[in-house]
Formats: C-alpha cells, sequence, structure tokens
C-alpha cells in the first residue's frame, strides 16, 4: 500500500494506494468512527461488483452498515438524485460525527461528497473510488457537486473527504472504454506540470493499459501527488489549482453539447480537450507544432479518442460551442480562463485568448469531421 498525505491542517487527511484495499477498509475506516455505523452510497453497477466485499470487510471490524444504490451515469449528478441521497441519509440518523462512504466512480463520488457537505452543515465522508478517473482527480481535493441544464459541476461545494482508498484491484473491472477516459486524466498531470512523467507514460502506457498491476499503482500515485500538492497551495481555485483544468474548458462544453451522455465520456473529453488546448497553444506561438503532434501521437497510440471527428453525431457550430464555453465556471468578468501550455509539463492560466483564435480552431476541427 502507497499513501500520499494531503496536509491540510485540520482538514488533512490520507490516500492510500493499492490492490486489495476495499478487503482491508474495516480497519482502515475504524479508527475515523464515533460509532460502529457507516451509510455506503453506490452507483448500481458497482454495488454488483464490489458492495459485498465492502460490508463484509467493514463486519469483520463489527461495523454494521446500510447502503443506498442509484443509477449509474452522468444523468446521476441532478438535483433529483441529491435530494434522494440526502433524504436517505436524514432517514438513516446519520448524524455530524457519523461518516458517510461513497463507493463508486466520480459520478457518485462528486454526488455523494456535495450531500455530505450540506447534511447537517457538513459530516465526515470516505471516498472509495473504483474508476480509474476517480482514483486520479475526482476523490481528491474535494471538490463536490452536481451538474444543471446549465453546464456541469455549477452547483456544489468545497468539502474534503476525511479518507480515500485507491483499491487498483478493483481497475481490472473496468471497460476498456472507462479505464482509457480515465487515463485522459493521468495524461492531463504529465501535461499540466510534469514532463519527466508525460515520458514516463508514453513508454509505460501500453503496459498499464494492459493491466500492470505495478504500472497502474505508480500511475495513480504520481497523478495524485500531482493534485494533492496542488490542492494544498490553492484548495479554493483561486490559482494554482485552476491548471488541474487543462483541457476542461474544451471538455465541459463537448459533454454539455453531448448532453452528458454515453456519446462522450469525461475523460474521453478531457483528452480531447488536452489536444485542443495544446493545438491553441501552438497557434498562438506559445509552443511548437511538434507539442500537440506528440499529444495526439500518445493519445492515438493508446487507442483514445483525440480529436473532434472521434466523437459520433452531430455536434453544434464553432459559436454553438462558444456560448457553451461561456458558462464555463472559469468565466471570470465575463471573459473565458484557458489553460494553455509553453511546452509539455508548462501549462499556464490565461483570459488573454482572442475569441477568433478559438473558433478558427474549433471551425477546423469540425471541418475535419467532413
Amino acid at each position: 500500500m502507497e499513501t500520499v498525505h494531503v496536509p491540510l491542517g485540520e482538514r488533512a487527511y490520507d490516500i492510500h494506494i493499492g490492490p486489495g484495499l476495499i478487503e482491508r477498509a474495516g480497519e482502515l475506516i475504524a479508527p475515523l468512527l464515533q460509532r460502529p455505523h457507516v451509510a455506503i452510497v453506490a452507483d448500481e453497477h458497482v454495488a454488483k461488483l464490489h458492495s459485498e466485499t465492502l460490508v463484509t470487510a467493514l463486519k469483520r471490524n463489527g461495523i454494521s452498515s446500510s447502503i443506498l444504490t442509484l443509477p449509474q451515469g452522468e444523468a446521476t449528478k441532478s438535483w433529483p438524485q441529491f435530494e434522494r441521497v440526502v433524504e436517505w441519509l436524514l432517514e438513516e440518523r446519520i448524524e455530524r460525527r457519523d461518516v458517510v462512504v461513497a463507493l463508486g466512480g466520480g459520478v457518485v463520488g462528486d454526488l455523494v461528497g456535495f450531500a455530505a457537505a450540506v447534511l447537517r452543515r457538513g459530516v465526515r465522508f470516505v471516498q472509495v473510488p473504483t474508476s480509474l478517473l476517480a482514483q486520479v482527480d475526482s476523490s481528491v481535493g474535494g471538490k463536490t457537486g452536481i451538474n444543471a441544464p446549465q453546464g456541469k459541476n455549477l452547483i456544489g461545494a468545497f468539502h474534503q473527504p476525511s479518507l480515500v482508498l485507491a483499491d487498483t484491484a478493483v481497475l481490472d473491472s473496468m471497460t476498456e472504454r472507462d479505464f482509457l477516459a480515465g487515463y485522459g486524466e493521468v495524461v492531463k498531470y504529465g501535461l499540466l506540470g510534469d514532463s519527466e512523467f508525460f515520458q514516463w507514460l508514453e513508454i509505460h502506457g501500453p503496459s498499464l493499459r494492459a493491466g500492470d498491476r505495478a504500472t497502474r499503482v505508480a500511475a495513480v500515485k504520481r497523478s495524485v501527488e500531482m493534485k494533492a500538492d496542488i490542492v494544498v497551495r490553492d484548495e479554493k481555485e483561486m490559482g494554482d489549482r485552476a491548471l488541474l483544468n487543462l483541457g476542461h474548458t474544451f471538455c465541459h462544453a463537448l459533454e454539455a453539447a453531448t448532453g452528458y451522455s454515453e456519446r462522450l465520456l469525461h475523460g474521453e473529453g478531457v483528452a480531447i480537450g488536452c489536444a485542443l488546448a495544446f493545438e491553441l497553444s501552438a497557434r498562438l506561438g506559445l509552443c511548437s507544432q511538434e507539442e500537440p503532434s506528440r499529444v495526439r501521437a500518445h493519445l492515438k497510440n493508446m487507442k483514445m479518442k483525440a480529436d473532434l471527428y472521434d466523437i459520433e453525431g452531430e455536434l453544434p457550430d464553432s459559436d454553438g460551442l462558444l456560448n457553451l464555453m461561456g458558462q464555463d465556471k472559469k468565466v471570470v468578468a465575463g471573459k473565458l480562463h484557458f489553460i494553455l501550455a509553453r511546452g509539455i509539463g508548462e501549462a499556464f492560466v490565461t483570459s488573454e485568448v482572442p475569441r477568433d483564435a478559438v473558433r478558427d480552431l474549433l471551425d477546423d476541427a469540425l471541418a475535419a469531421r467532413g
């Protein structure tokens, strides 16, 4: 088991990474409990695969549990399901000193974290992320929330978990598409701040994709270390933390354009968004054209989506996509803030991006769809 500590004073917590952690959940969660009971929220698919293991692990340590299952998919991050979770937790008489466990991917983690943030003005929660995307990104850092018709993650709160258990063995049960979507967030970390990590991924990505457990632990650990370091510097996203949104301005617009559906998974949108961000950087003279070419080459070598033409079905025109970007949380005083790059591992935040340059980029990307 590898451990990454997030030193946030009284909100500090550990992220444990390695295979078999769900089987050890009882012993790892027990020190947090005032009374031997937890409430578990999971999506239906994950519950079938892993809830019995979790419940058994808790029982072994004298901890009882109750469980609520939710529908799978991004549409679950909504007011109706949020209301359902909060009311269920109240019916279960979850108290402020109790612990709620989020078992699942990013959707469940974000939703349950938000519910924990507002329940009785804040109860503790434990993240047990079961997808690669959740393990390397959404389970760490305390950003919680739900989607609105106007855009993604526009309703939420900062609420740090008390513990994260990233069981890398459960990644074996993921579909290849879901795993590669999560890998989009892994690549993002190398692109935004660690060129050596990106180079390592270029070498080891294929074995990571093929299921090598040691490689997967190493990739998750390095991703988490990078995110934790940025979160500690900028917990409420007033500065450096915005770097973690590399690719996300494009991604969130594309997700809204595809209705948060199976047409485009979040991590697929991140990968395409990173490629577009590097292409935009090259067009603005910030980096050489070799950099976006290298990014796309790696994504395609991993058999991932890398361009707008990889998204099935209709998309809005460039003005439609720009309007969707206008709902992005990084809009300040009406100006879009982009994360661009001077090279691989050298991302920065800027609002000095000509709208026409973004429109031209999108026009060309849409034209390539034929």
